[in-house]
């Protein structure tokens, strides 16, 4: 295998390197392995681009899309703290108006001196700051930026954010923002490992903070290797312009219609007993915030569950399958229509006006039970149905048999099955692993976070529609 030191390249190789990495999503060190690998397997020498702007990374789509944004960096204690000198520098190129705030740890590798420099604004480090917070200026920074992004990110500020709390300049201005959020985390492998902040990962992922990286490599430190190298400066560029991209840009799910349903139903024995099930509304929820983000108008009809509201959704709150079958039908006509709730297959016939009380010696109660409505069925034969119809089938065995069964039976055009045996964790957890199943065949999905799946489904749902956007 060919080898080769980045270091030791000249700057403009190096800087289409870097480009070409962020915008496949790699590290540097991950994008040249790649290039020195697909030479070796073709036994032929293989060119790395020469120009600062490669043609598939026009100077328009670096460029023009940060001009005039607004960007507040926060930089906290570590090594990496050096690599946000080059990614402010980054900004500055592409028209960003960048100001910073330095925790006291990351004064401690670079200096406040350096970044001024840099940005040619005030660096801001103290909360109780007297030239800074006569008008509350922690308030201030967190509402005058686009973004805020933080870089590098240590697994203590991590793990104040997800706890909300709010000691110095830097979190107390995270906790005040209405602004998005990126993060570009740098740690040692086994703090970014460590179930903490494994934990407080997912809490902000589910908070709908972004990341970028870390990415795998060499630590500072000797013998030590592993996930936890800070993202490059590029490609935290890319991250900012996909964000940014995302607030401002084109929504390809713009003027559809979706219908999701989510979470459990309760079907009521008497006042104070149900049946259900374990569903946590997780997914479903996922879904309805990840087709809002792609513009479209969305929704939600959720059972009783006890997370938050995705943004952007019109929330209709149901508790019986017969509530939630009424509330869809009235929601017709759609475009889309995904049907993630784990509907009661029964209920009792009749529930009871009082507490059922126990008779000792008599055993327990009999319950008459009777099916309820299949709402995922009567939408996929429905005259209003829905152009893309996707269910779901949680199943304990056989999951690709009974999904393509379903898929037939219900008339869908995708379902999208997966294992919630216990051992799995799904129901009421955080990450999934499906099968999308339709007409054209079967496709695994590895195991996500459930955010992810509800990410790549609508990229499919894009895909489906096939929308072009146009800008004006």
């Amino acid at each position: 295998m060919a080898s080769i030191t980045i270091r030791n390249l000249d700057e403009t190789t190096k800087q289409a390197l870097r480009e070409r990495a962020a915008h496949n999503g790699h590290s540097m060190e991950e994008e040249a392995r790649l290039l020195l690998g697909q030479a070796e397997l073709a036994s032929e020498p293989i060119e790395v681009a020469t120009s600062p702007t490669p043609a598939n990374l026009s100077s328009t789509n670096f460029d023009a899309s940060l001009d005039g944004k607004r960007i507040l960096l926060i930089i906290s204690g570590g090594i990496a703290a050096y690599k946000s000198l080059d990614l402010i520098r980054r900004l500055r190129e592409r028209g960003a108006e960048v100001r910073v705030i330095m925790t006291e740890a990351a004064q401690a590798f670079i200096t406040p001196l350096s970044v001024g420099a840099l940005t040619g604004d005030t660096v801001f480090t103290e909360l109780l700051d007297r030239n800074t917070e006569h008008d509350v200026g922690h308030i201030r920074l967190s509402r005058e930026a686009d973004l805020i992004v933080i870089a590098p990110a240590t697994a203590n500020l991590m793990a104040k954010m997800a706890g909300g709390l709010a000691n110095d300049l830097a979190s107390t201005t995270l906790l005040a923002t209405n602004k998005p959020v990126l993060i570009a985390p740098a740690m040692n492998p086994k703090m970014w490992n460590h179930p903490a902040t494994r934990r407080n990962h997912r809490t902000l992922l589910s908070d709908g903070i972004g990341f970028i990286g870390p990415n795998a490599g060499e630590m500072a430190e000797s013998g030590e290797a592993g996930f936890g190298r800070m993202a490059e400066p590029m490609e935290i560029v890319g991250a900012i312009q996909a964000m940014i991209g995302e607030i401002e840009g084109p929504k390809p799910l713009s003027g559809m219609r979706a219908i999701v349903t989510s979470g459990p139903t309760h079907e009521p024995i008497d006042p104070v007993r149900y049946i259900a099930n374990r569903s946590s509304g997780k997914q479903g929820h996922a879904i309805a915030g990840a087709l809002a983000k792609a513009g479209a108008e969305v929704i939600l009809i959720s059972g009783p569950v006890n997370i938050s509201d995705p943004k952007g959704c019109e929330i209709i709150k149901v508790q019986t399958a017969r509530e939630m079958q009424k509330m869809v039908e009235t929601a017709l006509p759609a475009d889309i229509g995904v049907f993630v709730a784990a509907v009661a297959d029964w209920r009792t016939v009749k529930s009871a006006d009082e507490k059922l009380k126990k008779k000792d010696g008599k055993g327990p109660s009999s319950l008459k039970l009777t099916e309820n409505p299949d709402i995922l069925k009567g939408i996929g034969h429905h005259k209003l149905r829905p152009k893309l119809v996707v269910g779901f089938a949680a199943e304990t065995e056989q999951i690709e048999k009974y999904g393509k069964a379903k898929l037939k039976r219900k008339n869908a055009d995708w379902i999208v099955a997966n294992d919630v045996s216990p051992e799995t964790g799904v129901m009421g957890g955080d990450d999934n692993s499906v099968k999308l199943i339709s007409k054209e065949g079967v496709e695994t999905w590895p195991k996500l976070t459930k955010q992810q799946v509800a990410e790549r489904l609508v990229e499919r749902m894009v895909a489906f529609f096939d929308v072009e956007t146009i800008e004006i």
